[in-house]
């Protein structure tokens, strides 16, 4: 194929501003996808991505289109909206030379929006601005095109409007994608096809249990074809190609993938942490070093899985291993609990990213497990000048060995109406935000942006800012690096005895409002046990709060009736003398869903 003739692109967008609608209308009209087979959101292949409207893994796709005469190769890699799969975006950015920028014409350009966008300047793609849903009936098309020049410095005729629901304007927009976005550049001295020179950037990959892993790729020069030795040059693991292709959108084997081409390659490979976002798949006698961009990414959130029965433990390994291979960003390491038995401590991306894995977990592999609270990690100098990180309040030091601690901060870009700026700048105040700049960003709009610790980000800040403007704000934020934190661990105590699961580090100042919070919220929901259960909260060196929750009853002097109240205090002393032993030797017994109301009240 004539690399002239190859325009590969992506479009980017928030969260539900009709990136998939717009992918589907793409696939229809350039006949990618027969008419009987359409549906909504084809290329969101996982239940999980169609039964909540997101795009979780980014999805590549090859068009055929002819336009005057002349066919034309277009591959659109449709990508994440959420911010917590930054990385992804910005891998596939690299893969592409221009990007479609999507926004709804019904709420006008958004906080995540902005961040991808920076990263499609800075990788160098030409822009193509793009007004969707503009069949909607509360569709502001004026005034969002002028947040669009605004933000782009662009002129009106720039800008494409389409309908992903009604087909109005795609057709434009394939003319524009072919006139506006540039062809494949070829690297210099680069032959046109060469087995012998092949290189290629990994923008993504999935795992197969047949044939491995399978790397998504962008070739860069030269060609491979099955049976090709190849390398990896970032994980130095050699491999045989077992076949290449192209999406159509379905995987689909070709002879061959040239300089410039979007394709896959069958690895083989079944070993978890060999294939990576951002590494470069080469032939083996190439020596140069790998293409630039690669970069390890770094878990933000962190949280402890166990399973609820111990005899799962194989099951769960076996789980986190496979969800690995096709998910390089998460990491995990075996850890276990007095109470919770043996686990795994798992490193995650971000929220969303925690919840996705965890659903997967459920669902794919029919885990049933008990998940701790999300926790950051922390850099704890002791007092004797060594230095820890911690990424669970149970590897926090105690109180007395501290020197000082720093955690990670983030810079928060919050885009809402003028007339929640108020509630929000006190939502930010309540949060330990420190608020930064206010700008005017569209009639009525306004732009915030503010820094705060990560630990606080995390305490439900989205749902409340979703709650208190109505959900018309939106937020992307980006760790900008450590600051000194004034934060100290709280346990929580059942029956005298430390739940790991319930611990967290909170800020030294609202240690007593949260202590006093989690007792009573365990109060209301871990059932009675057969003797009384003290519930306690500890920190600070010292028990904050604490409540009794009463033993759960027998009437062992039912069956009796009249004759000597001696008869029944006999009964009452030796039902209390063994309430007494089960005290000291007996567990509270805490049920999963216990564990899940504790998590989900954060």
């Amino acid at each position: 194929m004539d690399v002239s003739k190859i325009r590969n692109f992506s479009i980017i967008a928030h969260i539900d501003h009709g990136k998939s609608t717009l992918a589907d209308r793409l696939l229809e009209i350039t006949g990618a996808v027969e008419k009987r087979k359409m549906r909504d959101q084809v290329l969101d292949s996982m239940e999980l991505e169609r039964e909540r409207g997101i795009t979780i893994k980014m999805r590549p796709v090859r068009l055929d289109y002819s336009q005057g005469g002349v066919d034309y190769i277009l591959n659109l890699i449709d990508t994440p909206g959420h911010i917590d799969f930054y990385y992804e975006v910005s891998r596939a950015l690299k893969a592409v030379e221009g990007s479609i920028l999507l926004v709804d014409a019904t709420q006008g350009v958004q906080a995540q929006t902005l961040s991808t966008l920076q990263a499609t300047r800075a990788a160098g793609l030409v822009i193509i601005p793009v007004l969707s849903k503009i069949d909607a009936p509360l569709a502001r098309r004026d005034e969002v095109k002028q947040e669009i020049i605004k933000l782009l410095d662009c002129s009106m005729e720039d800008i494409v409007e389409t309908s992903g629901k009604t087909g109005e304007g795609v057709e434009t927009l394939l003319g524009e994608i072919i006139r506006r976005v540039p062809p494949p550049k070829m690297p210099a001295n680069a032959p046109e096809k060469s087995a012998e020179k092949f290189r290629s950037l990994i923008f993504d990959f999935q795992y197969s249990n047949h044939t491995g892993v399978i790397v998504f790729i962008r070739v860069v020069s030269g060609s491979v074809k099955r049976n090709d030795d190849l390398v990896f040059k970032i994980a130095e693991k050699t491999f045989r190609a077992i076949d290449v292709g192209i999406f159509a959108p379905d995987e689909t084997p070709v002879a061959e993938l040239g300089p410039g081409e979007i394709g896959y390659i069958v690895t083989g490979v079944k070993e978890p942490g060999v294939a990576s976002v951002g590494d470069t798949i080469a032939s083996p006698s190439d020596t140069s070093p790998p293409l630039s961009g690669y970069e390890i990414p770094n878990s933000v959130v962190w949280s402890s899985l166990f399973p609820k029965s111990q005899d799962d433990i194989p099951f769960l390994r076996q789980a986190l291993s496979k969800l690995k291979l096709s998910d390089s960003s998460l990491t995990f390491e075996e850890e276990s609990s007095n109470i919770l038995g043996k686990g795994f401590r798992c490193g995650f991306l971000g929220m969303l990213h925690l919840e996705i894995i965890t659903e997967r977990l459920k669902r794919e592999f029919g885990m049933d497990l008990v998940v701790t609270t999300p926790s950051i990690h922390y850099e704890v100098v002791l007092k004797n000048g060594e230095r820890q990180t911690c990424y669970s309040p149970a590897a926090f030091p105690e109180e007395h060995l501290i020197a000082t601690v720093e955690e990670p901060w983030v810079k928060l870009s919050v885009i809402t109406p003028s007339l929640y700026v108020g509630p929000i700048s006190q939502l930010i105040f309540e949060h330990a935000g420190i608020m930064g700049d206010t700008i005017s960003f569209g009639e009525n709009r306004l732009s915030i942006s503010a820094e705060m610790p990560l630990r606080e980000l995390m305490r439900n800040f989205f749902n409340k800012l979703k709650s208190i403007s109505s959900g018309f704000a939106s937020l992307s934020y980006e760790i900008v690096g450590f600051q000194k934190a004034d934060v100290s661990l709280l346990e929580v105590l059942v029956a005298e005895e430390a739940v790991p699961a319930f611990a967290r580090i909170v800020a030294r100042s609202s240690v007593e409002r949260e202590a006093v919070d989690v007792v009573d919220r365990l109060y209301k929901a871990l059932p009675r046990q057969m003797f009384a259960t003290k519930i306690q909260a500890k920190g600070l060196g010292r028990i904050i709060a604490s409540q009794t929750l009463p033993a759960l009853k027998k009437n062992v002097t039912a069956h009796m009736y009249g004759g000597d109240r001696t008869r029944k205090m006999k009964l009452w002393e030796k039902q209390k003398e063994g309430k007494k032993r089960m005290k000291e030797q007996g567990t509270v017994n805490i049920p999963q869903d216990v564990f899940m109301k504790m998590v989900q009240g954060e």
